[in-house]
């Protein structure tokens, strides 16, 4: 009986297990190509699925990402998002690829996370100060300065941010562990939620004058993530 309410608990252990590491869904084929076609055609993971046999090597290529994203933003970032909708060989395979222009003396990435993905950076142009912040109860902050060729890593699901703190252009270069990681932008979600949030909310949780939070709320937020289209 104990030997059998062992392997019941371990089976249990192993099941959570395989939903604790599963978050996007694995691939039962060599690859599942997006098409907006579904005749013929079979649906997986939010997406049609191509016929195998009209796929080319074209729906597992992108060309552009070298092109320089235009930052006169209010943000000074550019942020190009290269998904299943711009490469469809992607989808099904967890990976999202980011390319991030930051504008000369303070191009910033704000604080941000992203619910369904871990992220790791690759600085490729300029100095970047890079960092995440852990959970409660502790908020320890992890940051450094990147130059060309550093890597950092974003754990996965916490705020975390990039501020060029150069006095040229910089790039990194992004991946994500999710087809469709998701991105919250805190400053957005707080004070440019829709409808608003009750101003005495922000006012005791973020110990700011009433006034003040009335204006921020007031103002127009740049989303980063939609910082023009697919280049």
């Amino acid at each position: 009986m104990k030997v059998a309410n062992f392997l019941v608990a371990l089976a249990v252990l192993a099941l959570a297990s395989s939903f604790a590491t599963a978050y996007d869904p694995s691939p039962l084929q060599d690859f599942c190509v997006a098409t907006n076609a579904s005749k013929s055609a079979v649906f997986l993971n939010g997406k049609f699925c191509k016929d195998p046999t009209r796929v080319t090597a074209d729906d597992f290529f992108f060309s552009g990402l070298n092109v320089a994203g235009d930052t006169s933003n209010q943000l000074g970032v550019h942020i190009n998002i290269i998904d299943a909708d711009v490469i469809p060989g992607l989808n099904t395979n967890g990976i999202t690829l980011v390319r991030i222009d930051y504008a000369a003396n303070g191009g910033l990435n704000p604080p941000h996370n992203h619910p369904r993905a871990a992220e790791i950076l690759t600085v490729l142009k300029g100095t970047v100060y890079a960092g995440f912040v852990t959970s409660n109860p502790d908020h320890r902050l992890f940051a450094k300065v990147l130059k060309p060729g550093d890597v950092f890593l974003f754990p996965f699901g916490l705020i975390h941010f990039q501020l060029n703190i150069g006095k040229t252009p910089a790039v990194a270069l992004a991946a994500l562990t999710s087809q469709n990681p998701g991105v919250n932008t805190i400053a957005n979600a707080v004070f440019g939620s829709d409808p608003p949030i009750n101003p005495n909310v922000l006012t005791k949780a973020f110990h700011l004058d009433k006034d003040l939070v009335s204006k921020l709320q007031k103002e127009q937020w740049v989303d980063p993530s939609e910082s023009d289209s697919y280049n």
